[in-house]
C-alpha cells in the first residue's frame, strides 16, 4: 500500500500526506550516518516531502550529502528550506547558502521562517524586506513556490496568509490547538480561502502529547491532524522505526469525525495553555 497523496494547494503538485520534518536527528551536527539513514528510509518508504531550514543545525548539509549521492531521486520530491532573515539582502544570502549546502539548483518550497510579531510582518513586507527576496527568487526560478511558517501567534500568521503572495503555510495542528483556537479556526480557513497549501507541524507535540494510558497514540494524533483539510503533516524523526511509523500513518490513518476530534481534545483541555509550549 502506498502513502496517500493530496493536492498541494493551488500548485498542481501532489504530495504524500506525511512528510519528513526537519527536527529529530536532522537538527544536529556530526550525525551524518544516522541522518543519511533517516533520509534514505523516508525516500524508500515513498515519502515525497522533505523539510529543512537554514536554522536547523546540520540539516541542510545532511540533505546535500544525500542528494549528491542520490541525484536521480531529487526530481520526484519536494525539498524545502527556510530563511529567518527579515531583510532582502539577508534572505538572498540565506538562499545562496541553502542551495550551495544542499547541492541543488532550486528549492521546491522556500519559506519565510517563524513569523511571530507585528514587527516581523512590517519588516518583512516593507521596501527592502525579505518578502522582496522571496518573490524575486520565485520569478527567477531558484525557488518554485514560497511559503510562510509560524507557531507563536495565529493572528500574525493569518495576516501573512491573507496579505502575502505565498503558496503554502506551515502551522501547528494537534488537539491542543483544537482547544486553544486560532490556528485551526482562523489561519487554516484563511489559507484555504486563498487556495494555499497547509502543512501541519507540532502534530505529536515533540512526543509530549503521546499518552497511551489515555488512549493517545502517535497513530491517533496523526489521524487527528490528517482529518483536517490540510495538504500534509510533517514530523521530525530520530530513528528509522519512527520514519516507518510516519509512513504507516500516511497509509493507514482513519479519518475522525468532528465528534471524535472533540473527544480527543477533551483529554488535553485541562492543560492546553501549558501544553501549547511553542506559542512562547
Amino acid at each position: 500500500m502506498s502513502i496517500a497523496k493530496r493536492m498541494f494547494g493551488r500548485t498542481g503538485l501532489q504530495v504524500t500526506c506525511v512528510g519528513l520534518g526537519g527536527e529529530g536527528i536532522l537538527r544536529t551536527y556530526g550525525r551524518e550516518g544516522s541522518a543519511k539513514e533517516i533520509i534514505a528510509t523516508a525516500a524508500s518508504q515513498g515519502i515525497t516531502y522533505f523539510d529543512s531550514a537554514r536554522a536547523y543545525a546540520g540539516s541542510q548539509a545532511y540533505f546535500g550529502n544525500f542528494w549528491r549521492e542520490n541525484a536521480s531521486l531529487r526530481q520526484s520530491v519536494i525539498q524545502t528550506s527556510k530563511s529567518a532573515s527579515r531583510d532582502k539582502r539577508g534572505a538572498l544570502a540565506d538562499l545562496d547558502e541553502s542551495l550551495s549546502t544542499m547541492g541543488v539548483e532550486y528549492l521546491d518550497l522556500w519559506q519565510i521562517h517563524d513569523v511571530r510579531t507585528q514587527l516581523d510582518l512590517q519588516s518583512i513586507e516593507s521596501p527592502g524586506g525579505a518578502l522582496e527576496a522571496f518573490v524575486e527568487a520565485k520569478e527567477k526560478g531558484t525557488v518554485r513556490y514560497i511559503g510562510v511558517t509560524g507557531h507563536h501567534d495565529p493572528s500574525i500568521l493569518t495576516q501573512a496568509v491573507q496579505k502575502w503572495p505565498v503558496d503554502a503555510v506551515l502551522l501547528p495542528v494537534n488537539p491542543v490547538e483544537g482547544v486553544m483556537g486560532g490556528f485551526l479556526d482562523e489561519t487554516l480557513p484563511a489559507a484555504l480561502d486563498q487556495g494555499i497549501a497547509v502543512i501541519a507541524m507540532k502534530v505529536l507535540g515533540a512526543s509530549h502529547y503521546i499518552a497511551p494510558e489515555a488512549g493517545i497514540t502517535p497513530e491517533l494524533l496523526f489521524s487527528y491532524a490528517l482529518s483536517h483539510d490540510i495538504s500534509l503533516a510533517i514530523v521530525g524523526c530520530s530513528t528509522p522505526d519512527e520514519v516507518v511509523t510516519l509512513a504507516r500513518a500516511g497509509k493507514n490513518f482513519t479519518p475522525l469525525s468532528p465528534a471524535e476530534r472533540q473527544e480527543i481534545e477533551g483529554v488535553f483541555r485541562p492543560l492546553a495553555p501549558k501544553l501549547a509550549y511553542y506559542r512562547g
